[in-house]
């Protein structure tokens, strides 16, 4: 390494904290002197394929000459500008392509700066939205284990208290109602059944490619019918935790179909159907948190979409820039917000500095043009299918507690929990990016991944494997 790099390494190592990292024994990082495609350059001069979308956000790739064009062109005109009193052309037109994609009846949007800032910014909406209709006792949320919605402070209160990152604040946090995970499986998504991908799956593609994404709440044919069925007890917690304690909650916080970084745990449409029916008997708003899978990312443009299902509040993030710069919107229905602002604040109360910064929104618009333009649902179709197939040898190791994929995510759940250290570097030797955390090995590549990279990925992906457990 060159005298350069040491230096970077050592203030590194000595001066920055980094994300779930010790500052009394840093673990090992790894400098990138560029991006390209689907690629990090090292300092090093070593190559790696881009496994995370830089947790998620990449879907384009890096350094793509559109989105750079489109933060120049911005940049020439002002880099940021204040949101209240004032606003601006990128905030208006990317609120015109949000419009444009999102489902009917979603059409009043809140930036915010972050995906964990988003939902605080949801669950402050719902909690103006009772105390406005009088419901001043609906200051409670209901979610599902082994969720993750952020690591602000109100956002923590709805992550898994006992197996999720944040017990260590369990008694200072908020406590809210936790609801036991649908045990009914998303269909045809090669996880407890292990062989869905040897079926052809029964969705009606034409169909869905013609339905009118504006529309798709009242459009069932977007949806899987496959296997396992759903099981009608999976509804029965969330329906006698409402009939006893409904007068207490504010909303139900959900991140549809995919639980993220709580383990990637892929679940049933229909307990959202379900969910939507009681939370609207009892008074109770329904959040979807699709910061993580949003854009695609589950091979529909939202997650709920598999569901056909509106729910009264949606958080957006991660993907909504492309990974260009950090924003995310937090967008309701006209009655909601109309009901706030009727309330005794006779506004919503809430006000980032940086809220709407116009070279985010430039580069998040123009992300979106490129995103409808492209082919992105046969793309993520074919991810998906090429990273179950090159994932599937994993399933029979004894290490391996299952294989499973949905959209442009591929998974691979450990028995127990890895040595993220020492299995990273062994990844990086394979010369591929991918960042193993808990029980789970996963991927969540750029859209732009083709089949050979996806490939070579996965097969980086097993040979570290072999080497860290010695499986075959």
């Amino acid at each position: 390494m060159t005298q350069a790099v040491d230096h970077l390494l050592k203030i590194d190592r000595e001066h920055i904290w980094h994300p779930y990292a010790s500052m009394s024994s840093p673990a090992l990082v790894y400098p990138v002197a560029s991006a390209q495609g689907v690629y990090l350059n090292l300092s090093d001069g070593r190559r790696l394929l881009d496994g995370m979308s830089s947790w998620w956000a990449a879907i384009h790739g890096y350094n793509h000459p559109r989105l750079n064009q489109a933060v120049r062109k911005q940049l020439s005109h002002m880099s940021h500008v204040m949101f209240g009193g004032l606003t601006h052309e990128p905030a208006v037109r990317l609120s015109e392509a949000l419009l444009g994609i999102l489902p009917e009846g979603l059409n009043k949007i809140f930036y915010a700066d972050s995906g964990s800032v988003a939902v605080e910014v949801a669950m402050k909406m719902a909690l103006q939205y009772q105390h406005a209709l009088g419901f001043t006792q609906r200051c409670k949320f209901a979610t599902i284990r082994a969720g993750y919605h952020g690591d602000t402070w109100h956002a923590m209160s709805v992550c898994d208290p006992v197996t999720g990152m944040h017990s260590l604040f369990s008694k200072g946090l908020a406590a809210q109602y936790f609801l036991p995970q649908p045990s009914s499986r998303f269909p045809g998504t090669c996880s407890d059944s292990r062989e869905c991908f040897s079926k052809e799956l029964t969705v009606n593609e034409e169909v869905a490619n013609q339905s009118n994404p504006t529309n798709w709440a009242s459009d069932k044919s977007c949806t899987r019918a496959l296997y396992p069925s759903f099981n009608p007890e999976d509804m029965e917690p969330l329906r006698e935790l409402l009939a006893g304690c409904g007068h207490e909650i504010a909303a139900l916080i959900l991140e549809p179909i995919v639980q993220g970084a709580g383990g990637m745990y892929f679940y049933h449409p229909e307990y959202l159907r379900q969910a939507r029916v009681l939370c609207q008997e009892y008074g109770v708003l329904l959040i979807f948190d699709e910061i993580a899978t949003g854009f695609g990312r589950t091979g529909k443009m939202f997650a709920a979409e598999h569901a056909g299902v509106l729910p009264d509040i949606m958080c957006i993030g991660k993907a909504l820039t492309g990974g260009y710069m950090t924003l995310s919107a937090t967008i309701t229905t006209a009655h909601i917000a109309h009901t706030i602002c009727a309330g005794e604040a006779k506004c919503f109360m809430h006000g980032p500095t940086f809220m709407a910064n116009p070279l985010a929104c430039a580069v998040a618009a123009e992300s979106i043009a490129l995103l409808k333009e492209s082919d992105w649902q046969g793309q993520v179709g074919m991810l998906e299918r090429s990273l179950y197939q090159a994932l599937l040898p994993a399933q029979t190791w004894s290490c391996v507690a299952d294989v499973r994929a949905l959209g442009a995510i591929g998974v691979i759940e450990m028995n127990d929990p890895v040595n993220t250290e020492s299995l990273q570097a062994r990844l990086v030797e394979q010369g591929v990016w991918v960042r193993p955390f808990a029980r789970l090995v996963y991927v969540m590549p750029p859209y732009v991944m083709s089949e050979e990279q996806v490939v070579q990925l996965c097969a980086g992906v097993l040979q570290a494997l072999r080497e860290e457990y010695g499986c075959e």
